[in-house]
């Protein structure tokens, strides 16, 4: 280790452009490559363009984004050297070029503020911000707030009344869906073949029930040369025997709402409130039978693997906003594109047989005489207390809405709990003919009949219609004018109780 007289002489050797403190002091006044003079000649530039520059990473467990990001603001600096100077960076990290801009961080917030305090985007390369057609979808928007976008491709901005910069757009378009298309392509055939023949556990969290435990190496030598280590699926002592106890109560005949409301009254905690870590998009409350119904669907609890069993489909998000943005949406893929695997990759919590069992059982009530019930005022009906939309309900031979303010078959039942809101659809049916002129034709003594159905599908084409009630008082809009408030005199008053008459009315 140098003595200390020798640091200070070798800190107060110099040269003839001056002191070198240091080895970085040295290369700064020593380096005459490429990126400091172009970084010298950049900041230089007095009254050029302000650039914002853009770059974007989808992959940040397999890339560094601190490396990804300077190579690409690299190439983008090298690109406006002499012609402007980037005041603003955008980088984002986790999305994929397929997003539209709309739905990147940055882009819907920035592009229209007035205030931004640049004019022109650039980017590193195209790939890294485009994707298929979305460059020449975005260029009207990018017009439209007075928006320059340079490329490195272009050597300047692009200009699309320029034939030749179109085409080279289109075929770098091309090229970044093909890329994605092919990588896609591999990774969901070598996952395919992971689950069927091997078993292998994908990632994700674990089904309820389960937890993940080391399963050695991972099978790729690389990985785990790196440490990586291969994980699988263990039945979990807290919660697997409330699974086991779900497949057999519904093999006994109870139904999903009361397996779910029994789990509520005896206190189990619910998937979301078990690993919350991993669920922290839901509440964590409470059992709902949609969980339920989901933990009865699953083929994993048979000890098979299973992949592919739903996908998230995009679309716009408005069809007026087809440009800015799209909305994606998880969609249950058909038995078909499942993929299980061929032997057991982990413990069952419940046998094959059970399995196909319980998906033999159907929930969905049919009426006895295996007729069909038709109710020609669904959606039309609001709630006054707390503005849901009634539910139809079939009761007593006759077709009638209710509300039951939130309330669910698995909730436990509350004793201070509303009551639930009940009309009939004869009685509508006979309102909006006594109120609504266009409507009198309908018939109230034929509720079903199609041709009552058909006047009120014909009106409701033209019309906003909408019934807001409780079980005391009914509200009639049109169009969004009122047309009655109160309680309608044609309607039997004896269905009233004699202690809440007059209390409801409005005043």
């Amino acid at each position: 280790m140098p003595s200390k007289s020798a640091a200070a002489r070798a800190g107060a050797r110099s040269t003839a452009d001056g002191p070198v403190p240091d080895l970085l002091g040295w290369y700064i006044q020593r380096d005459r490559g490429r990126h400091a003079r172009r970084r010298l000649s950049t900041a230089a530039v007095d009254g050029g363009i302000r650039f914002a520059f853009y770059g974007r990473i989808s992959t940040e467990d397999w890339q560094d984004p601190g490396s990804s990001g300077r190579w690409q603001r690299d190439f983008a600096e090298e690109l406006i050297a002499g012609r402007g100077v980037i005041v603003a960076e955008f980088f984002d990290v986790g999305y994929s070029r397929s997003r539209d801009w709309g739905r990147r961080p940055w882009a819907a917030a920035q592009l229209a503020d007035p205030q931004r305090g640049w004019e022109a985007v650039v980017v590193g390369e195209f790939e890294r911000a485009f994707y298929g057609d979305q460059f020449e979808q975005m260029a009207p928007v990018f017009a439209a707030h007075g928006v320059q976008m340079w490329l490195p491709e272009l050597d300047g901005p692009a200009d699309l009344s320029n034939a030749l910069h179109v085409s080279l757009l289109r075929m770098l378009g091309v090229h970044s869906r093909r890329e994605v298309q092919r990588a896609r392509f591999r990774a969901k055939a070598a996952m395919r073949a992971q689950v069927e023949g091997q078993g292998r556990n994908l990632g994700g969290r674990p089904p309820y029930g389960y937890r993940l435990v080391d399963a050695g190496p991972h099978p790729n030598r690389a990985h785990a040369r790196w440490g990586r280590r291969a994980l699988r699926l263990d039945p979990d002592p807290a919660t697997a025997p409330h699974v086991a106890w779900m497949f057999a109560q519904r093999l006994a005949g109870r139904s999903i709402t009361a397996i779910a409301r029994d789990l509520n009254e005896r206190g189990v905690p619910c998937p979301s409130q078990v690993d919350a870590e991993r669920n922290r998009h839901r509440s964590g409350r409470a059992w709902i039978w949609q969980t339920v119904a989901a933990i009865l669907a699953n083929p994993r609890y048979t000890g098979r693997q299973t992949w592919n069993r739903q996908r998230t489909d995009s679309g716009p998000l408005d069809t007026a906003d087809d440009i800015l943005g799209r909305a994606e949406a998880r969609r249950r893929n058909s038995l078909q594109d499942w993929v299980i695997s061929e032997q057991l990759a982990h413990p069952p919590l419940v046998s094959e047989e059970d399995f196909v069992a319980v998906q033999a059982i159907y929930c969905t009530p049919q009426p006895a005489d295996g007729t069909s019930r038709e109710f020609a005022l669904s959606g039309l009906l609001l709630c006054q207390i707390c503005g849901r939309r009634l539910t139809a309900h079939w009761v007593h031979g006759r077709a009638g809405y209710r509300c039951r303010h939130g309330h669910t078959s698995a909730q436990v039942r509350r004793q201070d709990r509303r009551r639930n809101v009940y009309v009939r659809q004869d009685q509508v049916l006979m309102f909006l003919a006594a109120h609504v002129p266009q409507l009198r034709h309908l018939d109230p003594e034929h509720d079903a009949d199609t041709t009552a159905m058909d006047v009120l599908a014909a009106f409701q084409r033209g019309h906003e219609l909408a019934v807001v009630c409780t079980n005391y008082t009914w509200r009639l809009d049109v169009d969004d004018v009122t047309v009655f408030d109160g309680w309608p005199s044609r309607l039997p008053r004896r269905e009233i109780p004699r202690q809440a008459r007059g209390s409801h009315m409005p005043t």
